[in-house]
């Protein structure tokens, strides 16, 4: 497995107010009226970050999987710099750089990309799996722990049970019921895929577990990453 040092870009955003113009630049160019591939087949790759801010250290893992089999085809992971300051809502700009890095240092592509966080169901309707989405070109998906601040009903208790995740009147994502009658898992498009595949994708990766295997097998990578990690000196 490769590991890289990611650096961030000279002219990453530094203030709140420019994150926030990036986002809407960037927003603009979200693809949503593509299905995306059909779930099952190819590949898919789980990306995940951890956090030291004592080190002022971030570490991401992307670890690809055969979407059929669910096997691990190739992992890479990446340590940083902390790239922004926490701010609701901006949270991407602290770990787009780190994430690309992982993306870049895999020996083989990633096919369907999907984040731990939010895609449209975010507050500016463009959460990490978006941007990520329209800096790569990849379809990408989210699949959060929490609705952030949207509302749903509870979906029925059996697994593939699905309710609407709103702002207001506007579906922003789903609430995916993945393991009979466990708490489910908040699914959102991030580009270049519709959001009935966003959440069969999400049930195909979920055969035994709340969290898809791409979000387990990514996390505990970079968890370990940071823990390993050397960086700065």
């Amino acid at each position: 497995m490769r590991t890289v040092t990611a650096q961030t870009p000279a002219d990453w955003p530094a203030t709140e107010e420019r994150a926030r113009a990036v986002q809407d630049e960037l927003r603009a160019r979200a693809v949503l009226d593509e299905p995306g591939p059909p779930p099952g087949t190819g590949r898919v790759t789980g990306v995940d970050v951890a956090y030291d801010d004592e080190r002022d250290v971030v570490a991401a893992a992307a670890v690809v999987l055969d979407a059929a089999t669910l096997g691990v085809v190739a992992e890479s992971t990446a340590v940083g710099r902390i790239s922004f300051p926490y701010v609701p809502g901006l949270l991407a700009f602290r770990e787009i750089p780190t994430v690309l890095a992982a993306l870049d240092a895999l020996p083989c592509p990633p096919g369907l990309v999907v984040c731990d966080g939010y895609g449209l169901a975010h507050p500016r309707r463009f959460g990490l799996a978006s941007h990520l989405g329209v800096l790569t070109g990849l379809p990408t998906i989210g699949v959060a722990k929490n609705p952030f601040t949207f509302t749903h009903d509870e979906p029925d208790a059996s697994r593939g049970s699905t309710s609407p995740l709103l702002d207001g009147a506007e579906e922003v994502g789903r609430a995916v019921r993945t393991r009979d009658g466990v708490k489910p898992v908040f699914v959102s498009v991030g580009h270049r895929v519709s959001l009935d595949n966003a959440c069969a994708h999400t049930l195909a990766l979920a055969p035994a577990y709340r969290l898809p295997e791409t979000t387990r097998r990514a996390d505990a990578l970079c968890r370990e990453a940071l823990r390993a990690a050397t960086y700065p000196a």
